[in-house]
């Protein structure tokens, strides 16, 4: 039987927090959770793309899990990210994940290798089926150079444990060809924050975001607004929203989401080498940016929020 899930709203692309000699700052990282949490936020995913998950030891992601089940408390559903080299080591965090007693897990292509289609495939099968915990496939070919087509996807109906996919492409259209092929089969998810509107209107239930760490009422807010297709209240937070929206597309997005969210008081700018500091331009802009932002933020329309 198909894990039942009920996964729906923002889940933050949670940040992972370090020290200042770059160690993990588990404290601290528990503490951004939890702030999540209490801002209303639908579910969290850890050691994701935003939360480092390639610069982590083993040891750091299990200490992670065990910190967001402290955290969560059965508040929200709380997947983790598996982001592995060999399908054998994604095996092996999955297991991992289930031991700790986490909601789900979203599984990336093996890194570093490009495979083809049908490897792509057998990688997300073999995880999927070495567990019974519900799964969300992740699909972001800018970033991982392996593109999780609708035609991919559509192989992996029958894995029973595969309930769920995310699809940071940019490409909304993907989500209707998915539904065309497999109906709805798989619950789908937005992945890339400057499309998150288009991708609720094409069928999306769910946003795996990035910004939203920083500000996650709005993030919610904005989210609910579209799934209730009420669009002109929508487009004034959006409007607001997508220069920092759009942050969440580049290659440093882990660098300028932590900043902004080190700005709202959240968490440290931190993050681990191979990834840098901005440069001092960069900063001013990402700054600026901010800047504005907190000069213009819009007030919310009541949408339901429950704070936890």
């Amino acid at each position: 039987m198909s894990p039942r899930i009920s996964w729906e709203g923002v889940f933050p692309a949670v940040t992972t927090q370090f020290h200042d000699d770059l160690s993990l700052d588990i404290d601290a990282t528990a503490k951004v959770m939890d702030g999540l949490i209490r801002d209303g936020v639908s579910g969290l995913i850890i050691c994701g793309s935003v939360g480092e998950n390639t610069s982590l030891e083993r040891k750091e992601k299990i200490a992670i899990m065990e910190a967001a089940k402290s955290v969560a408390k059965g508040r929200v559903p709380v997947l983790c990210g598996i982001a592995e080299f060999t399908t054998a080591f994604a095996v092996e965090t999955a297991k991992e994940a289930a031991r700790v007693g986490i909601d789900g897990v979203m599984v990336m292509p093996a890194l570093v290798y490009s495979s083809k289609p049908h490897e792509t495939a057998a990688h997300f099968r073999a995880v999927a089926t070495a567990t019974d915990l519900p799964v969300m496939l992740y699909n972001n070919p800018p970033i991982y150079k392996n593109d999780v087509t609708p035609d991919i996807l559509a192989t992996l109906a029958d894995v029973e444990t595969v309930v769920c996919f995310k699809d940071s492409s940019g490409d909304t259209r993907r989500f209707i060809d998915t539904r065309n092929m497999v109906g709805d089969r798989f619950v789908l998810f937005a992945g890339l924050d400057d499309v998150i509107v288009e991708s609720v209107a094409m069928g999306a239930v769910g946003w795996v975001s990035g910004m939203s760490n920083a500000f996650p009422r709005e993030g919610e807010t904005l989210f609910r607004l579209a799934k209730a297709g009420r669009y002109a209240e929508a487009m004034k937070i959006y409007e607001w929203f997508m220069p920092l929206l759009h942050l969440d597309a580049r290659p440093d997005l882990v660098q300028c989401i932590k900043l902004c969210e080190n700005i709202m008081g959240r968490g440290t700018a931190l993050t681990r080498p191979p990834r840098l500091a901005l440069l001092p331009h960069e900063k001013a802009e990402v700054e600026a940016m901010m800047a504005k932002a907190l000069r213009t933020r819009p007030t919310l329309p009541e949408v339901g929020l429950k704070a936890a």
